[in-house]
């Protein structure tokens, strides 16, 4: 009996060390939503990490993940992708029934109806695409995507729209960051009205491994150089109430006599309304502006920013986000906000991509 008892203390330490030590584990069962039948190989991963898994023979899952929030994504082949989100303050309950629902042919039918698709599409709109989903950096000029042919092209003369699908994940090859990264691409959409274009998807990264140590000395560089400035760095920032310590300073842009006119901010937390809740270990933003400046001061613009943006200044990188009119946002303490896509960006963040993305589980140095 006392050895049994030494048992369960030492299950229960085993147990309280791992919820304090920054992770917590998701589980659950991935079925068909119409026969309950478990989908075996199913792909379980947290969006935009390095972190995944697949379903065992009776559709189970066991995902451990860094403390934070995600977008938790279950794939399998001829069915709708399911989304579920999820955070560290949810280790209690984490456990989730994907019922997962088959693709209705119908909706691609709309699709290939409604829009004419390109022949020879990678030939005609490939750079294009690369350009506006990889990106125009230096890191951007060392991705390589793998598998071209998934990828069609639709055209709609009435909309004067590009639309971009993809029969499987698109594979990138990131040989300046390090990684291979699957995304899974929901759409990617030019206007080439407005000259905007939008993608929404959702990528699993993978880390490269070498035998190099300078090669791997090297990627660690080129990711701590990305980081700096990037969407992820500044959530973290405002997160951490470490703005201005990490280099960011941030104005409300105003319209006045039609001209953009910056208001420079001395309490940036109180203009962006930030409120912690400790229960949730989120931070709620509602700023009083919605477009707000970023001056990140740390880093200079690259070259190629500079020659498509010459109006732009050279000594520091300046960018824009806009949020939605009336809506707050939440970040988590790994970088993660929602909705995702309830915020865009402009000017240098704008223009850096997914050639430059980071992983939500990268560990600044």
């Amino acid at each position: 009996m006392k050895k049994y008892f030494l048992a369960i203390i030492a299950v229960c330490l085993l147990l309280h060390a791992h919820a304090q030590s920054g992770y917590f584990t998701v589980t659950g069962k991935v079925t068909d939503a119409i026969s309950k039948q478990p989908l075996q190989g199913a792909s379980v991963f947290a969006q935009n990490t390095t972190l995944g898994t697949a379903t065992d023979a009776a559709g189970n899952f066991r995902l451990t993940l860094p403390n934070g929030g995600y977008d938790l994504v279950f794939t399998f082949t001829g069915y709708q992708t399911d989304i579920h989100r999820i955070s560290s303050t949810d280790a209690a309950t984490a456990n989730i029934d994907a019922a997962m629902k088959v693709k209705e042919k119908a909706l691609e039918d709309v699709v290939i109806t409604s829009s004419n698709e390109v022949k020879n599409g990678w030939e005609k709109y490939g750079s294009f695409f690369l350009q506006n989903f990889i990106g125009e950096s230096e890191s951007a000029s060392h991705c390589t995507i793998k598998n071209k042919e998934a990828l069609k092209f639709y055209f709609s003369k009435k909309r004067n729209r590009l639309k971009v699908l993809a029969n499987d994940p698109v594979e990138i090859e990131n040989n300046y960051l390090g990684y291979n990264i699957k995304y899974t691409v929901d759409s990617f959409t030019y206007e080439y009205n407005t000259q905007v274009s939008l993608y929404t998807g959702y990528p699993l990264f993978e880390e490269m491994h070498t035998t190099d140590s300078l090669q791997q000395k090297k990627w660690e560089e080129n990711r701590a150089n990305a980081y700096k400035g990037s969407l992820l760095h500044f959530m973290r920032s405002i997160y951490n109430k470490r703005l201005k310590e990490e280099g960011f300073e941030i104005q409300f842009l105003v319209k006045y006599n039609d001209k953009d006119t910056a208001i420079r901010l001395p309490d940036f937390y109180g203009a962006l309304n930030y409120k912690k809740d400790d229960s949730t270990q989120t931070v709620e933003i509602w700023p009083n502006q919605n477009t707000v400046a970023i001056i990140y001061n740390k880093a200079k613009p690259e070259p190629a920013y500079l020659t498509a943006n010459p109006d732009d200044p050279a000594g520091f990188q300046l960018s824009q986000v806009a949020f939605l009119p009336g809506q707050s946002l939440i970040i988590e303490a790994n970088g993660y906000y929602y909705e995702q896509t309830d915020i865009t960006t402009y000017q240098y963040m704008g223009w850096k991509k997914m050639g430059d993305m980071l992983p939500y589980d990268y560990q600044a140095p």
